[in-house]
């Protein structure tokens, strides 16, 4: 399954979010990400690819373009730009509290951007 083909779409109530073995599963066609299982926050399961630029243009330049796809996409990650040439990006479905398709979709087409 080419995820990079595919686009986000609401997820619908009741909807569940993905098991530690289907997000392991998607973690397979989303190349450098990882999962982040430290739920002891309570938080929900989430994933996460850390980006390093040449300077701090490159990295802003990464960012707005990954603005842009969240935006066509309307799915949106948390972003974090440090140390002034990386960049790190954390994808999960607040609406279901968890890991959805959606995230592994953003996922595939922001390691496009690169």
């Amino acid at each position: 399954m080419d995820l990079t083909k595919k686009h986000c779409v609401p997820c619908e109530g009741g909807t569940k979010p993905f098991t530690k073995k289907q997000a392991q599963e998607y973690l397979k066609m989303t190349k450098d990400w990882e999962l982040l299982e430290d739920l002891s926050d309570g938080g929900p399961m989430k994933i996460q690819r850390k980006f390093a630029f040449n300077n701090f243009q490159e990295a802003i330049d990464f960012v707005n373009k990954v603005g842009k796809l969240a935006e066509s996409e309307d799915h949106h990650p948390d972003i974090f730009i440090h140390n002034y040439k990386k960049v790190d990006i954390t994808l999960t479905t607040h609406a279901i509290k968890g890991l959805s398709e959606n995230d592994f979709i953003m996922a595939a087409k922001i390691n496009l951007l690169i």
